[in-house]
Formats: C-alpha cells, structure tokens, sequence
C-alpha cells in the first residue's frame, strides 16, 4: 500500500504557466476563476488583496453571481422533485458547482440554500445526504460533504458525521459503491464512486479519525492499482475532461482525488498524467471535452427511448474549446506531481 503523504507535494506555479495562460485565468472577468487560480495554483493567501477582491466579487460578477439570481429566495433553484430531478437544474446540481466556484457561506444566499438542501437530506445518525428514510447513497452522500466543506462546514458535527459514515460504509478492501448503501460496509465497488475520496481531499486533516485514515489508504490503493482506468472494458467518456462533475468520474477527477491526498508521486497514475499532457494545446491551455452527461452509445440510445428523462445540462463553458476551468483543474495537478 502506498504512503500517503502528509500534504500533497507542490511548487510555486508562476514559473512553470505560460504567462499568456496565467494572464488568461487571471482575467478579472470572470472573478470565481481569478479567486481559484490566485489560491489554488498561486497559493496566496486569504489577506493578499487580490485575493479579497476576487471574492468581494464573488456574489456580484461572473458565473456565481449569474447563478445566484437564477435562484428562489427560498433557497433552491427549480422546484425539486425528490432529491436529483430535475437534472441537472435543481437546487443540488447548483450547489455542486458554487462549491466548486469558490462560493462560500459566507455568502448568505448560499447559507440558506446550504440549510435548505441539508433540511431536505438528514443522513440516519445526524449527518447529511440521506434519500428517504435517511438512507444514504455514497455518490450523493459525499458529494454532499465535500461542497458543505467547500463551503465552510468542516466543523460542522453534521457533517463531522456524514464523513464517519462514508468510512464506516466503505467497501473493506477499500473503495465506494454507486449503489444505495447500508450502514454497513459496502457490498460492491466502482471507480465510478470517486466522491468519497473526493470528500476526504477537502476534509481537514486533524479532524481525520484512525478509521477514516485506514479508508482512505484502502480507497487509493484501489484506484492506484487500476491506474484510475482499468475496470472492465475501456469507457470512452473516461477519457474525456467534464465540468461540472456532477457524480460522473472521468481522468481528472481521478487525478484530481489523488494528488490532493498526497499521492502525486505513485508511478501508477502514470497513464493518466501521460494523458493530461497529451490533451495540452499548443498554447498551454485545456479544452472542454463535453458536458454532462456524455454518454456513450447505449446511453444515447436509452435517452431516446426515454425522452422525457433526458437531463438538461448545466453549462459555463462550449465543448471543444479552451476551458478555463479544465486548464485550471489540470495545471492544479501538475503543481501536486514532483
């Protein structure tokens, strides 16, 4: 089993971007961005002035304000109907993404959308992300806890007990399922189920119990030892760079995960970052490559048996053209990667 290590390696990344890709991110145009590279890949701190601004900016310009006054003051966006649907317009596909975007709860919008979605998704044993009855999903479940820490609720005991859960619920020999899960340890795994990672990579190191840190060593060791891609036969839309996520996986996420835990030096994401570089333009940016969902051919096939349950795509950036968000995530990355 690899060891983790106790921060994920990095170098100082305005040496190493284009200074035409850093201008580009840096575009005070789009402040969520600008916030994310100035803290993310620049590492500056919350008191750099720039820093602050970007975030002042955060509610009032750019794709988190545009979100924002798409919402009700109630606290959702699209009346829900149960927990997902519509997708991906309702209330937990915009709060998957403002986590992503930098957005806060210090925002207040986002605190009462924040106590909105958890009222509606109490977790058995006082966390969140629970369906009916409490029961939880550990694709909703941890995608849930890694924007509520995103968002400032680290400390929360709500979400204290949510990340209890996700190791308590966790496959013994390490992984997650997409099936609905019991309280007990899950009975299958998929690489399709990165969140729970995912929401390990954003918890606060010292919060971490013993068991949580034996999960997530079994949780990486079983993507490392795919290689983030071997698990029945190839899938193209792994292959291809999304944003927003949502609950699918594909090459990023799993590069993403990783390197935040520590394990930038494994040789075995070696395949993975050898495809991160050969999707690089000539100019040093990323493109988008689709949004979700990106099906393949049954999928396609079934939405068109199905039509009235095709999703409606929740889009910032074109598919096939360089992607502020994509180049961010991947540079990221590669900071991680000594």
């Amino acid at each position: 089993m690899p060891r983790r290590l106790a921060k994920p390696a990095g170098r100082a990344e305005s040496a190493t971007v284009p200074p035409k890709v850093l201008r580009w991110l840096l575009d005070p145009a789009e402040p969520s961005i600008e916030y994310l590279t100035l803290t993310r890949l620049l590492r500056r701190p919350a008191s750099d002035p720039a820093v602050r601004s970007a975030l002042d900016r955060l509610p009032r310009e750019g794709w988190v304000a545009e979100m924002l006054r798409r919402r009700d003051p109630a606290g959702w966006w699209v009346r829900d109907r149960g927990w997902l649907e519509p997708r991906f317009t309702q209330t937990h596909w915009n709060l998957l993404a403002l986590a992503d975007l930098g957005a806060t709860k210090a925002i207040p919008e986002i605190a009462v959308s924040c106590e909105y979605w958890m009222g509606k998704s109490p977790l058995r044993g006082g966390g969140v992300g629970g369906f009916g009855q409490g029961k939880g999903h550990h694709c909703y479940t941890a995608n849930m806890a890694r924007a509520l820490i995103r968002f400032g609720y680290g400390d929360d005991p709500r979400v204290a007990r949510t990340m209890e859960w996700l190791a308590r619920t966790a496959h013994p020999r390490g992984g997650w399922t997409c099936r609905f899960s019991k309280d007990g340890p899950a009975e299958s795994r998929t690489l399709d189920a990165w969140e729970g990672l995912g929401a390990f990579a954003e918890y606060p190191r010292d919060r971490w119990t013993p068991e949580m840190e034996r999960c997530v060593e079994r949780g990486a060791e079983y993507f490392l030892e795919r290689e983030l891609y071997r698990q029945g036969d190839p899938y193209e839309p792994w292959l291809r760079f999304h944003w927003p996520v949502h609950y699918y996986y594909d090459l990023l996420v799993g590069l993403d995960c990783l390197t935040a835990l520590g394990y930038g030096a494994d040789p075995r994401l070696g395949y993975a970052l050898a495809l991160l570089q050969r999707k690089r333009r000539a100019d040093g940016r990323w493109n988008l490559d689709a949004v979700q969902p990106d099906p393949d051919p049954d999928g396609i096939r079934w939405y068109a048996d199905h039509p009235t349950q095709r999703p409606t795509p929740l889009t910032f950036e074109t598919p096939g053209e360089p992607s502020k968000m994509i180049t961010l995530r991947s540079l990221v990355v590669l900071a991680r990667v000594p």
